[in-house]
């Protein structure tokens, strides 16, 4: 866990040191493989000579061209809202991560949860939980489970969670997602660095959100390479919101519920820096961390460094997608939350407009 830790810290990083580049030149030779055969892939669905399905809505992708978490499922979980408020009915595609093979693609139906969160995956359950009349399907046939969802829902389109590189699906609308904090690291490709694809793939999105915005910061070298590879497109500006504080029995608190306490902060996501630094905005004392690697599994081995930890706090809080997973084990007080956060774009209005046209 720590040597995944130090790695991805060392990867995320926009400069690194001569001895940290030599560490990480075999993981550079790993990456030129990787590389051709991605870009000989988008090729071959540029050039027509791999087809791709189209559904009979608009769909639209929200996803990424780095690894990591710069906020796909909270603007997935927005923009379904968003369209229901604005008579937009919804299904959600998600390919899921670590869920169990063979269960059915349906997660929930937006009335009721069907599948476990060790069958449908983190994301899905957490989506699944937190929207209500929204369906959600999992599964890596996202043109089948659109299919399913179609027959079964009234829907007018449909939204894929981490679709920019899932190619085989027609897609009517492509948002890619970059996050503020980290860009595209230090430009290299997996497993070198934290690129999925090349930069110049960026054009194949219709617009781009960039995520984590702070008032007192300028994002504009970020904006000006943006501009430097895909000259006309949109760009957009999100930032988090802390909503509130939720039990494991989903019950809800105001944040100031914990205002001035010493708290705990365990996480399992991509940045858990940015996840400390929202629970002190929120007035909480982070005396104590625990971090883990994006989509851990936790287990009753890991009460016991828990355990030794709670005894300087008075609450331990998490993500809402790793409570989703630590409110099985048999946690002693301090008691246990998760802080909710919601997504919201500076330039609301203007997206939407740009999201509705679609649907026209």
């Amino acid at each position: 866990m720590v040597m995944n830790h130090r790695l991805d810290q060392i990867l995320y990083r926009k400069e690194k040191s001569l001895p940290e580049k030599m560490l990480l030149f075999p993981l550079f030779l790993a990456s030129l493989p990787y590389g051709w055969a991605v870009r000989a892939r988008a090729s071959l669905y540029s050039l027509g000579l791999l087809k791709k399905k189209r559904l009979p809505c608009p769909v639209i992708s929200v996803g990424n061209i780095t690894v990591g978490g710069t906020g796909k499922t909270p603007l997935v979980m927005a923009l379904a809202k968003g369209l229901m408020e604005r008579g937009i009915p919804t299904a959600i595609l998600s390919r899921g991560y670590r869920g169990k093979k063979g269960s059915g693609p349906l997660v929930t139906d937006g009335r009721k949860i069907i599948l476990s969160p060790e069958d449908s995956g983190d994301e899905p359950f957490l989506m699944a939980g937190a929207l209500k009349g929204i369906p959600v399907l999992v599964g890596k046939d996202r043109f089948k489970n659109g299919e399913l969802a179609l027959g079964r829902f009234p829907l007018r389109g449909l939204l894929l969670d981490d679709g920019f590189q899932h190619l085989p699906l027609h897609r009517d609308l492509d948002i890619l997602l970059i996050d503020s904090s980290i860009g595209f690291g230090d430009g290299h490709l997996l497993p070198r660095g934290i690129l999925r694809e090349s930069l110049t793939q960026l054009r194949r999105a219709d617009f781009f959100l960039i995520t984590k915005v702070e008032e007192t910061q300028t994002y504009a070298p970020l904006e000006s390479k943006l501009r430097r590879i895909h000259p006309s497109v949109p760009i957009f500006h999100s930032y988090y919101e802390p909503s509130g504080l939720i039990w494991p029995d989903g019950k809800i608190e105001p944040l100031p519920h914990l205002k001035g306490k010493r708290v705990f902060a365990i996480s399992g996501i991509a940045n858990p820096v940015y996840f400390s630094s929202l629970l002190r905005g929120c007035g909480m004392e982070v005396v104590e961390e625990m971090i883990f690697p994006d989509h851990h599994h936790y287990t009753p081995h890991h009460l016991i460094s828990i355990k030794e930890k709670v005894k300087k706090v008075d609450w331990i809080v998490t993500t809402e997608k790793d409570m989703v997973k630590l409110k099985s084990l048999p946690l002693d007080p301090p008691h246990l939350l998760a802080l909710r956060i919601e997504m919201k774009i500076q330039e609301e209005e203007e997206f939407y407009k740009k999201v509705m046209e679609v649907f026209e």
